[in-house]
C-alpha cells in the first residue's frame, strides 16, 4: 500500500514522513546523481508493511511555492496512493492553501487521514477542532517532532491495509518491466506477447490503468506487468520525477522480478539508479536489459566493457544479470524470460539449516568478525528466516558490533556458495 503525505509548505510533512519511517532519510545510500531517494521508504506497524511518499520534496521554488503547484502535488496523490495524510499545522490555524486542498481531497474518493501535526499541549488539542471544518473527519493530533500521537495515527493506517481486498490469483511469477520513458518497454511487452495474442489472458490488475497479462507458452508460466505507456500526459507535465516515482513504486510492488531497461546509447543514468534502490528497498529480483545495443558500435564499446561500466555504478549490489538485447530485432527475448525464471527461482531459494551452517560456520571460521574495543564476536548459528525474499540471520554474542563490510563479507560468500544471483539478500545480526 502507498501512503502520500500531502499539504502546503512548512507543516512538518518531512518530520512526520521521518518519524513513520524511523529514519532521517528513507534510502541511506548517497549516491550521485540519486538526489529524491530520501522522499520514497518503507514504514511498519503491528506486523504490516506499507510505502511512504513525502510529497513536499518534490515542489520546486520553495520559497516562492504557488497554490497551482500544490494542487498538482495532491491530483498525483489522489491519482496513485492508497491512503492520504493531509497535514496541516495547529499553530497556525487554517490557511487559504489549506483550505484548497481539502477541497480537492473532498471531491476525490480516496481514503484521507486528517492529520493535525504540532498539537504539543492539551490547549493545542482543542484548538485542533477548527479542521473540523474541512467535513474530512476527525483530525488526528500528533506532534511529529517529538512523536506523540504517532502511535495512533499508525493504527489508524493499519485499519485501511486491513479492509484491502486482495484477489486471488494463481500463485505464479510476476515480471514487472520498469525504466525510464522510451527505452523501449512497449516494445519488449509486444515482442513478448505481440504475436501470440490468443495464448494470452487479460486480467485487470490493482492499479486503475495498468494491466498483469497472463503469459503461457514455451514452458513459461507467468504474469507480465505492463507499466509502459499509462502516464496521462495532462497531469505529469511539470511534475514528471513524482510521478515516475510512484508509478514505479506501485509497479514493483507487485513484481517477484524487475525488469529494468536501459538505453544502450544513453547508458546507466541517475534515474536507474534511484530504480535499483527502490527495487533492492522492496527486496525484488532484478534483472538489467541493455536495450539498443544494435545501436552501439561494438569495436569501440564490447558488452564487457559495457558491463564494467554498470556494476560501477550499481555497487555493492553487483550480482545482477545483464542482458544485452535489441527489443525491436528480438535479440535474445527468450533469454530475458530464461533469466527471469532463474532470478524469480533464487528469490525463492531455502537452504537447510544444517547445510547453511555447516559451509557458513567454515567461512565464519577462517574469516572471523574483527575484535572491537578488545570484544571478539562470536557466530555460532546461522539460519534462514521465513521471508519472501533471501534473509538469514546470524546469532552471535555481541550483534550490535557487527559492522557493515562484515556484513557484506558474509553477503558475497552466501551468494558464491549458493546461487542467489539477481535477488537481493538481508543479513540480521541477533543476540545468542
Amino acid at each position: 500500500m502507498i501512503v502520500a503525505i500531502v499539504g502546503r509548505p512548512n507543516v512538518g510533512k518531512s518530520t512526520l514522513f521521518n518519524r513513520l519511517t524511523e529514519t532521517k532519510q528513507a534510502i541511506v545510500d548517497e549516491t550521485s546523481g540519486v538526489t529524491r531517494d530520501r522522499l520514497y521508504g518503507k514504514a511498519e506497524w503491528s506486523g504490516k508493511e506499507f510505502s511512504v511518499i513525502d510529497t513536499g520534496g518534490y515542489i520546486r521554488n520553495s520559497d516562492d511555492v504557488f497554490e497551482e503547484e500544490i494542487r498538482k502535488q495532491v491530483d498525483i496523490a489522489i491519482e496513485e496512493a492508497d491512503l492520504i495524510m493531509f497535514v496541516v499545522d495547529v499553530t497556525a490555524g487554517i490557511t487559504d492553501l489549506d483550505e484548497s486542498v481539502a477541497g480537492i481531497l473532498r471531491k476525490s474518493n480516496k481514503n484521507v487521514i486528517l492529520v493535525a501535526n504540532k498539537v504539543d499541549n492539551n490547549k493545542l488539542i482543542l484548538d485542533s477542532n477548527i479542521f473540523f471544518k474541512f467535513g474530512l473527519g476527525n483530525p488526528m493530533c500528533i506532534s511529529s517532532i517529538n512523536g506523540s500521537g504517532t502511535g495512533e495515527l499508525l493504527d489508524k493506517v493499519v485499519e485501511y491495509i486491513d479492509k484491502e481486498t486482495i484477489e486471488e490469483e494463481p500463485d505464479i511469477p510476476k515480471y514487472t518491466v520498469v525504466g525510464r520513458p522510451n527505452v523501449g518497454k512497449s516494445s519488449l511487452i509486444n515482442a513478448l506477447i505481440g504475436e501470440e495474442r490468443n495464448i494470452v489472458t487479460p486480467i485487470s490488475g490493482t492499479t486503475r490503468d495498468s494491466i498483469d497479462t497472463r503469459y503461457s507458452k514455451f514452458g513459461q508460466d507467468f504474469f507480465l506487468i505492463d507499466t509502459a505507456g499509462i502516464r496521462k500526459k495532462g497531469k505529469v507535465t511539470e511534475n514528471l520525477e513524482f510521478y515516475s516515482v510512484l508509478r514505479s513504486i506501485r509497479a514493483l510492488e507487485k513484481a517477484d522480478v524487475c525488469l529494468l531497461l536501459i538505453d544502450a546509447t544513453q547508458g546507466i543514468e541517475s534515474q536507474d539508479l534511484s530504480i535499483i534502490r527502490l527495487i533492492q528497498k522492496n527486496n525484488k529480483g532484478l534483472i538489467i536489459l541493455v536495450n539498443k545495443w544494435d545501436l552501439i558500435e561494438k569495436e569501440t564499446n564490447t558488452s564487457k566493457d559495457y558491463t564494467n561500466k554498470i556494476l560501477g555504478k550499481i555497487a555493492p549490489f553487483v550480482d545482477v544479470p545483464i542482458i544485452f538485447t535489441s527489443v525491436i530485432n528480438k535479440q535474445r527475448i527468450h533469454k530475458v524470460l530464461e533469466e527471469a525464471k532463474r532470478v524469480h527461482e533464487n528469490r525463492k531459494r531455502k537452504i537447510t539449516t544444517s547445510k547453511l551452517n555447516e559451509i557458513m560456520q567454515e567461512v565464519v571460521s577462517a574469516n572471523q568478525p574483527p575484535s572491537i574495543k578488545g570484544k571478539f564476536i562470536k557466530i555460532k548459528y546461522i539460519t534462514q528466516l521465513n521471508t519472501f525474499y533471501p534473509s538469514f540471520a546470524f546469532f552471535c554474542n555481541l550483534p550490535q558490533y557487527v559492522k557493515e563490510p562484515y556484513k557484506r563479507f558474509l553477503e558475497n560468500k552466501l551468494r558464491e556458495k549458493f546461487d542467489f544471483t539477481g535477488s537481493p539478500i538481508q543479513i540480521y545480526m541477533r543476540k545468542k
